[in-house]
């Protein structure tokens, strides 16, 4: 989706606004205006982000921290592990989380990316 972005990051962006809502349509267009401000220290992956807010319009999403987007991870296994969302504030995104089920499969954010790639 940009440049600007870790690979990770953009990927997944990618992957889970890939409908034509209008939420995820007015999500896609912030994309090229956003950084990210800092990742999760514990590797999971998960990372706020910073946005030139004066650049883009907000989403419809609402006032305060909704969650925009999501999707349940699925392995090549068929376990479901756990799942990626999408938070915005105010319209804008705000940060993307990385969230496991599981104590047996490491879920992170480079894990994510695979299997939301990977065909079912």
């Amino acid at each position: 989706m940009t440049e600007s972005l870790p690979a990770d990051v953009a990927d997944v962006l990618a992957a889970v606004l890939n409908t034509d809502d209008p939420v995820h349509v007015a999500l896609r267009r912030q994309v090229p205006h956003l950084s990210v401000r800092a990742r999760c220290t514990c590797g999971c992956g998960t990372a706020y982000f910073e946005l030139v807010t004066s650049e883009v319009e907000p989403a419809p999403t609402g006032p305060g921290p909704v969650v925009a987007a999501e999707a349940q991870l699925v392995t090549e296994a068929g376990e479901c592990p756990g799942e990626v969302l999408v938070f915005t504030q105010g319209g804008y995104l705000s940060w993307l989380e990385v969230c496991s089920w599981s104590d047996d499969i490491e879920v992170t954010l480079a894990a994510a990316r695979h299997w939301l790639q990977s065909p079912s």
